[in-house]
């Protein structure tokens, strides 16, 4: 039997566990059907609250509004009134008021408007420091409604315990982490990680709204056994909607060793050394008739050289430097059109859904007299769109296609195309399935394709096979319990079969072996009291194919954010 458990990340159940020791989108309406609101003294008499289409229409302004903050745990709740408990909700400093009125779409005086509630909810719900949010209108007068901000806050700072062991090496991490520093939504983090690539300790920070603005900035600095990198970011992005501009950078430097994979053993090894930084500038005329045209614009330098590992223990297998200098423009055209839901890929939790249409574009070229190493043209294109209802049957498509054309010639080409499909059979158990597919063509050499128990074909040890095109289709029949030990886990099972196979050849090993399958059993574990969206699934798989060396079964331990 062999052991494999991926970078289990114990964030959040590190949380849950330091507790249990302290306790041991509108829908259209007819404009025939809106009513004017005509006594304001009768609707408050009622004390029944116009519809959202009745305060449109009437052009009712926002007037108060008010936040109702909750913390970790509700005290009103019998079963989480406990000592302990209201301790730990003491130490908990909430998120502050000022960062959450700072991410809403509204101010006092502005027109009421359902669906601008329903994005600020959205933009809050996004945030790892918050479970939930609910924005209601809640009293109606003299052409004014108040608004309720109810929020529900999550244990933030915790040790990180992470383990795994795959064919006798150990892999480990340890960290501590602080996803809402002094209740202003600023995530610190200071790590130790030690997995089958390197040993690295690194220095994170992240704010999604730096100084209450809109502004991000994300840094990670590391320092690894086999190299180092630092990134930067710090962005305006187009947060909402009807955002009508954007602007940012980037900075990424990465110097590390990088293997080629056979059957799960390392064959080949190269070094990568990447300097790529990236400046851009948007502009849209923001949400007009359902719909969000945005163009953009910038600079791209990407610079990628490869050399010998010093002192290397494996097959030399050395990609070509590339050297690509460019201007970029890019387009996205987007549909308001989302939905919530619960139990899909989370549990008990509010989820959100992209359902309208969504296609990208970008192209740029690179030139010699611009100092790159060719003439080519740089492209990327993108498509999504939703089908059905979350709440019954819903199909999800994404696809995407990136690469260079050189000299006449299509170069590292890649396709790619999902589909998630969502099938609600009762209150506790939900059919899902997924199609992954891949196809590439004249990759780099950098850039193969992997299908492994790390990327989906959990019956088999990581980066089990390589090829340039590949497909992994999974089924998993969800039950979604009630059981809810100690007020801190939700707690569900999972029946699941996969069957994949990649195509073309490894550069550093043998032919792909065709089609592999598994079938397996998993527990999934929801920490609902600490910050993230992690999942942790300890899951059953068993082979039905493969070399001879694959053991029977193998048993993963790791951490997803869904299901």
């Amino acid at each position: 039997m062999r052991v494999i458990l991926p970078a289990a990340n114990f964030h959040g159940l590190a949380s849950a566990v330091l507790l249990i020791t302290l306790a041991v989108p509108a829908q259209a309406v007819d404009e025939a059907s809106v009513e004017p609101i005509s006594n304001a003294a009768e609707v408050e008499k009622t004390r029944k609250m116009p519809t959202d289409a009745t305060l449109e229409a009437n052009g009712v302004l926002i007037g108060t509004i008010t936040f109702d903050r909750q913390n970790v745990f509700d005290t009103t709740k019998p079963a989480e009134d406990k000592a302990l408990y209201r301790l730990a909700n003491r130490w908990h400093i909430l998120t502050r008021q000022s960062v959450i009125l700072a991410q809403l779409l509204f101010r006092k005086g502005d027109p009421y408007s359902r669906r601008i509630l329903d994005e600020s909810e959205r933009l809050l719900r996004a945030n790892d420091y918050i479970y939930d949010v609910k924005i209601t209108p809640v009293q109606y007068a003299n052409g004014t409604v108040d608004i309720l901000v109810w929020t529900r806050d999550v244990w933030t700072i915790a040790p990180e315990i992470s383990f795994s062991r795959t064919g006798g090496e150990n892999k480990t991490r340890l960290a501590i982490s602080e996803q809402n520093l002094f209740g202003r939504g600023t995530t610190i983090r200071v790590s130790r990680e030690n997995n089958v690539d390197r040993v690295t300790t690194r220095l994170a920070f992240f704010d999604n709204n730096l100084f209450r603005s809109r502004t991000s900035l994300f840094l990670n600095l590391s320092n690894s056994s086999d190299g180092n990198t630092q990134q930067l970011q710090v962005q305006r992005p187009f947060f909402a909607l009807n955002t009508h501009w954007a602007a940012g950078g980037s900075i990424l430097n990465d110097n590390l060793e990088k293997q080629f994979y056979d059957l799960g053993h390392t064959v080949a090894e190269y070094r990568q050394k990447v300097d790529r930084q990236v400046l851009f500038g948007g502009l849209s005329a923001g949400l007009q008739n359902g719909w969000v045209r945005r163009w953009t614009a910038g600079l791209v330098y990407d610079v990628n050289r490869f050399s010998p590992v010093v002192e290397g223990t494996l097959t030399e297998l050395i990609p070509e430097d590339r050297r690509l200098i460019y201007p970029f423009i890019g387009f996205e055209l987007l549909e308001d059109e989302f939905q919530t839901s619960a139990n899909r890929d989370q549990m008990e939790r509010t989820e959100d859904f992209y359902m309208g249409m969504r296609f990208t574009m970008s192209i740029g070229f690179a030139s010699k007299n611009f100092d790159a190493d060719r003439d080519a043209l740089i492209y990327s294109l993108g498509a999504s769109k939703g089908f059905g209802s979350m709440d019954r049957k819903a199909i999800l498509l994404t696809s995407t296609m990136s690469g260079r054309v050189d000299g006449g010639n299509a170069d590292n080409t890649l396709a790619n195309l999902s589909a998630r499909y969502y099938s609600r059979q009762s209150q506790h158990w939900l059919f899902f399935a997924a199609v992954y597919g891949s196809w590439g063509e004249d990759l780099d050499l950098d850039n193969f394709l992997e299908l492994g128990g790390d990327n989906g074909l959990r019956g088999y040890p990581l980066r089990y096979q390589t090829g340039e095109a590949r497909l992994l289709l999974s089924i998993e029949e969800r039950y979604f319990t009630d059981w809810y030990p100690f007020r801190l886990f939700r707690v569900g099972f999972a029946a699941f079969a996969d069957v994949g196979r990649t195509w073309g050849d490894n550069p550093a090993a043998r032919a792909p072996l065709g089609w592999l399958r598994n079938v397996g059993v998993g527990l999934r574990i929801v920490p609902t009291r600490a910050s993230g969206r992690e999942i942790y699934h300890l899951d059953l798989a068993f082979p039905l194919d493969g070399d001879p060396s694959i053991n029977s079964v193998q048993i993963l331990l790791q951490t997803k954010t869904n299901f």
